[in-house]
């Protein structure tokens, strides 16, 4: 029981300071393709209640569909349903405007 007990010991000894080389032997790697950063120039809209809710959830989409991150067919069912919040905002339902932005976010997963 006692050697094997130091078998592990010792081999767990000669791993660990393998484990923590994790170094490639290449120095030089492949830069990646490319990087999508939302630019510094963005920033989110302002306002508050349906309208400053609708403004902000589009300018990410759009933010979103210039990097890359959602394709057209996505985007153009998320406006469709914004331009229906949008409608509902504008006759004065705020309450039914947020929950359908909301609802919204929580199908395409921006919750």
């Amino acid at each position: 029981m006692k050697t094997a007990i130091r078998g592990l010991w010792l081999t767990g000894l000669v791993a660990l300071p393998l484990a923590a080389c994790n170094q490639t032997a290449s120095g030089s790697g492949a830069a990646p393709a490319s990087t999508s950063v939302t630019p510094s120039s963005f920033h989110m809209p302002d306002g508050s209640g349906c309208r400053g809710e609708i403004a902000r959830y589009r300018a990410v989409m759009s933010n979103d569909l210039a990097m890359g991150h959602v394709n057209q067919t996505v985007y153009n069912r998320v406006d469709r349903e914004i331009g229906q919040a949008e409608a509902a905002c504008a006759a004065g339902r705020d309450a039914e405007a947020q929950r359908m932005i909301h609802a919204t976010k929580a199908r395409h997963g921006y919750l």
